[in-house]
């Protein structure tokens, strides 16, 4: 039985992801000074401006003129013809403290006593499978791949001409629930007038496409570059930004189920991201470790409560156990309350202006403990544990 997934990826130049990226260089800015900030900023950019507000309670300052200019000019806006640049752009901001109804839930008391809880209610997802190396499924693995190198022949001008707003779109064909063949791609990429479409589209084709995925293209893969004929105006100029709209590019890209909170611009006591972060983590081990082929795990969460409301594991009849029986390894070893997510990834630290773009998961974790979420140190716990499980005669 044959079905069709498809997942997109956006360039770190589209406008929400602008404004992801800002989100969290704020965020990033006060972790380094108060590593207790308490953060929860949103953006918003359209033509020539940038509208940054939200709550912050911080010992850090934090210069919001500055980090939009300065994460404006990384991104690539240095132009006017774009909509949009980091010289010019009006920025405009409205902060102002958090509320202490929140903070009285989820700040931990001196004496221990009380421990921290959530900052909100909600629920969050995790997922993992066997498609790729990264755990993660093909079409949002691939559809990343193009929109890095997008942003990658922009910069070292390999392909002259481009602006900062791109997006690529990935259709996979599956068979029986395994990926088949490359069904279809599609590039938007921004340009100016000064390069002719053909030749852009010759460009983008070799440059890009072939250059990244030729090793899966077949006879039957249909490609589309700028489909409308041309992608001149872009950016906040051609569609206004906001933190927190690309939530599944972010994650899974359309596979799985998404609890419906953004990441961007959250410190770690916001179960949105940590407990999403914890969730990713837990999926990977279980996958990695063999018990599953495939595995989705549901947290819930109450403001001011520490430990889960409720934990759901689902791997898709492909667990070498039941799915109650992981679920009661996952409660028997992994962190689940706010404090023991943020200890255990080490989550005060201004990691997360990295994670703005291209996806919070199936990236490698680095040197400096961004994408620590993403180890695989579960393992062998798991496959002793849960592979004793399985040799046991079912009741």
């Amino acid at each position: 039985m044959n079905c069709f997934i498809t997942s997109e990826s956006v360039t770190e130049g589209h406008p929400d992801k602008v404004c992801d990226q800002i989100s969290d260089a704020i965020l990033d800015d006060l972790i380094r000074q108060d590593p207790d900030s308490r953060v929860a900023i949103e953006c918003l950019v359209t033509t020539g401006s940038v509208h940054v507000a939200g709550e912050v309670t911080s010992k850090g300052y934090v210069d919001v003129q500055k980090v939009v200019r300065s994460t404006l000019k990384e991104i690539g806006y240095t132009n006017p013809a774009f909509g949009i640049d980091y010289e010019d752009a009006g920025v405009w901001s409205s902060i102002h403290e958090q509320s202490p109804d929140i903070s009285l839930g989820i700040t931990e008391n001196q004496d221990k006593c009380k421990e921290q809880g959530a900052g909100d209610q909600g629920m969050m997802y995790g997922f993992a499978c066997n498609e790729t190396p990264e755990l993660m499924p093909l079409s949002i693995y691939l559809a990343h791949k193009l929109s890095k190198r997008l942003a990658t022949v922009r910069k070292e001008n390999l392909i002259p001409n481009l602006g900062p707003d791109g997006k690529s779109q990935v259709t996979i064909e599956y068979n029986h629930g395994r990926p088949k063949r490359l069904e279809a791609i599609i590039i938007a990429q921004q340009h100016t007038k000064e390069i002719n479409e053909s030749d852009l589209k010759k460009e983008i084709l070799e440059k890009v496409i072939e250059h990244e995925l030729k090793y899966l293209i077949d006879n039957g893969t249909k490609i589309y570059i700028n489909a409308t004929g041309q992608f001149v105006v872009g950016g906040p100029e051609g569609d206004t930004g906001v933190t927190g709209r690309k939530i599944i590019v972010d994650t899974y890209g359309g596979v799985g189920r998404h609890g419906g909170g953004a990441f961007s611009g959250k410190d770690p006591s916001k179960v949105d991201r940590s407990a999403a972060y914890s969730a990713r983590y837990i999926a990977k081990n279980i996958v990695a470790s063999g018990l599953a082929n495939r595995c989705e795990i549901q947290l819930s969460y109450a403001i001011g409560i520490a430990k889960p409301l409720g934990i759901n594991i689902d791997c898709f009849e492909t667990g070498r156990i039941p799915d109650c029986e992981i679920a009661d390894l996952v409660k028997k070893n992994f962190p689940l309350t706010p404090k023991e997510i943020i200890d255990y990834f080490n989550l005060k630290r201004p990691i997360y202006k990295k994670t703005a773009a291209y996806g919070h998961f199936g990236r490698a974790p680095e040197k400096d403990g961004s994408f620590s979420w993403e180890k695989t140190d579960k393992v062998e716990l798991l496959k002793e544990e849960g592979f004793a499980l399985s040799s046991h005669p079912r009741r």
